[in-house]
């Protein structure tokens, strides 16, 4: 009896090591994570773009946003969260890494790069995803995605981590980009009970951070985002998207979700379908 108990016991803790971290193959696996997309809608956008990883970002163990994110590029596919209205505070100093992606058997919580680099000297961090230093003295601002600011601590807190960021021209992110995240908390706080929203990039063709003679981080050729609105009985009230062209240019144009649909059709080699259930119809 008590060997096999402890077989069991072993087999249990292997499965329970197993699915406790924050890489998963599929969002639904867990129901704390696919929250995050309206009515466990996973968009179609990026599941077939070659080394995505699926992550439940994952800080001061609770779950805060979902990010497909492309290891290749070393940037997000996109981050999937629901809107939070900001209670200031939050602004990190630190930025997180995660570390099953520098080996799977790590633990799931978002992590200080500097500090796992303490836990595990000599270990490189950045086979499969952007280091801290690979912005330094870039020229690009490590732009949100799920920005901060639209959420209250410790989800602000959590969007510092550098897969949740891409190489974004300072310009657009200090300026259009940031009045377009600031449009929407508003058009949120007043029009919605609960907001869902995906926020992407779009790889370029060639265009990358380069250090040391190496491709880093890919420079997205466009920003997009895309939001489905709620009531307080989970239907929808509305719904919209926008796209910036990742340069000086400035310019966020504003799309509905059909438009949008069609426009991230033109990125991709298989159908895009619904970015929310039902379109947020």
């Amino acid at each position: 009896m008590m060997q096999a108990c402890g077989i069991l016991c072993v087999i249990v803790s292997f499965f329970l090591a197993f699915t406790e971290g924050d890489v998963v193959s599929d969002f639904r696996e867990e129901p704390e994570c696919i929250k995050f997309f309206y009515k466990d809608k996973v968009p179609l956008w990026g599941s077939a773009t070659p080394g995505t990883a699926r992550l439940c970002q994952r800080f001061q163990n609770t779950y805060h946003f979902a990010t497909l994110y492309d290891t290749y590029n070393r940037i997000a596919v996109y981050s999937a969260y629901i809107f939070g209205p900001s209670n200031g505070g939050g602004r990190e100093t630190r930025w997180f890494v995660e570390p099953q992606l520098v080996n799977q058997n790590w633990g799931g919580e978002m992590r200080d790069g500097y500090w796992l680099g303490q836990d595990y000297p000599g270990v490189y961090q950045g086979e499969r995803q952007a280091l801290n230093e690979d912005y330094t003295n870039s020229g690009f601002d490590r732009g949100h995605l799920n920005p901060n600011g639209h959420h209250a601590v410790p989800s602000r807190n959590a969007t510092f981590t550098l897969t949740n960021v891409v190489p974004q021209n300072p310009k657009l992110n200090q300026n259009a980009w940031a009045n377009h995240e600031s449009k929407l908390a508003s058009l949120f706080k007043s029009q919605c009970n609960k907001a869902y929203m995906l926020v992407g990039a779009i790889p370029s063709a060639n265009n990358w951070i380069i250090k040391n003679n190496i491709q880093r981080v890919n420079i997205p050729e466009y920003m997009w985002s895309a939001y489905c609105c709620t009531d307080s009985n989970g239907l929808p009230v509305g719904s919209g998207a926008a796209v910036a062209l990742n340069t000086d240019q400035n310019l966020v144009e504003e799309y509905t979700l059909s438009k949008m649909v069609d426009f991230l059709q033109k990125y991709s080699n298989t159908p895009v379908g619904e970015l929310f259930y039902d379109q947020c119809q």
